[in-house]
């Protein structure tokens, strides 16, 4: 019998364990079933950013940890895992079968969306049927044959022949040679950065879609740290943006005009100029290290008689002569 296909293979359960977490806990505060987690820390089931960067968080981890590399130890495991699968799937004739029903979809013309819906399959297990990762069932065989137009006895013998007629070979070979290029990094074809053995394209598309979070309320300041480890999506309008940013807002300082349940977003490229709100940091922005963690404040930015550049606070006023000032860009309620 085929197994559920390694889709994400991962360091969650690690990060996990050398957290002392059970996964009863982080299925409890990433609010997802028991089920869920283990498939998610197996592999086996995708996620989506969401959830990717809502456990980042609830672990401590930076998003990059979440992925393995060559040297991890779970590699070597994973990747005996799929080059045993793929034995299996080939000696019990899974390949042949999902092989054989792509070449019939591609001859109709249809879509593997379409082949799924006409079907009455979801997108993945059909999918998965296709590229020979998962056995079909007798109660499935019907009606995927009859979206072709074809009896279950008949669309068998129609793939038996396309095999004996070696119209499946191409086709099994590109599933082979897609697999290979993940399971050897640094294969050209797979598109997967050297020191990454799976899921460059998803970090990357990902990472896009976050920006960090350098500012918590700490007291009358706002602790500030230049560090990625914790993450919140972007706005739509900042995805993609080098330079963004955000903190946590402190209410208390602030007269009330920014809610506390919000993210101040602020571009390190932009300085701010007169009458700009600015986050104002208490060092030299560029010369900070992902481990020291500095003061800072969000100003409104203000000038004096000589033309100097301060930021002004309230409750109680203050002013404030940071030696950096970047000006924000956006404020999103949570």
């Amino acid at each position: 019998m085929a197994q559920e296909e390694i889709i994400f293979p991962n360091n969650i359960r690690n990060i996990r364990l050398a957290n002392g977490m059970k996964m009863t806990e982080l299925a409890r505060q990433a609010n997802l079933s028991l089920s869920a987690v283990s498939k998610i820390e197996k592999g086996v089931r995708r996620l989506n950013q969401k959830q990717l960067l809502n456990i980042c968080n609830i672990l401590g981890c930076k998003l990059s940890d979440i992925f393995i590399k060559e040297s991890d130890d779970v590699a070597a495991q994973w990747q005996n895992e799929i080059k045993r699968r793929l034995t299996d799937n080939e000696d019990n004739g899974l390949k042949i079968f999902g092989s054989g029903l792509r070449k019939i979809r591609q001859q109709t013309g249809k879509t593997i969306a379409q082949a799924a819906s006409d079907a009455g399959m979801t997108l993945s297990v059909y999918h998965k049927i296709e590229v020979g990762q998962r056995e079909i069932y007798e109660n499935e065989i019907e009606p995927l044959a009859k979206s072709f137009g074809y009896t279950t006895n008949t669309l068998l013998d129609k793939i038996a022949a396309l095999y004996k007629a070696g119209e499946l070979t191409k086709q099994i070979n590109k599933i082979q040679e897609r697999v290979k290029s993940v399971l050897v990094p640094g294969n050209p074809m797979s598109g997967i950065d050297h020191s990454s053995l799976f899921g460059a394209k998803l970090y990357d598309s990902a990472r896009k879609k976050l920006v960090p979070v350098f500012g918590v309320p700490s007291g009358k300041t706002i602790a500030f740290k230049k560090s990625d480890k914790t993450m919140v999506v972007a706005p739509i309008p900042l995805e993609g943006r080098q330079g963004i940013y955000a903190v946590r807002p402190n209410s208390k300082r602030l007269g009330g005009y920014i809610p506390e349940k919000s993210y101040v977003f602020a571009d390190s490229e932009t300085p701010a100029s007169v009458g700009d709100l600015a986050v104002c940091i208490d060092a030299d922005f560029n010369a900070l290290d992902s481990n020291e963690v500095v003061n800072a404040q969000i100003v409104s930015v203000r000038s004096d008689s000589k033309g100097r550049i301060y930021g002004q606070i309230s409750s109680p006023e203050e002013k404030v002569t940071g030696k950096t000032m970047h000006r924000v860009i956006m404020i999103v309620m949570e």
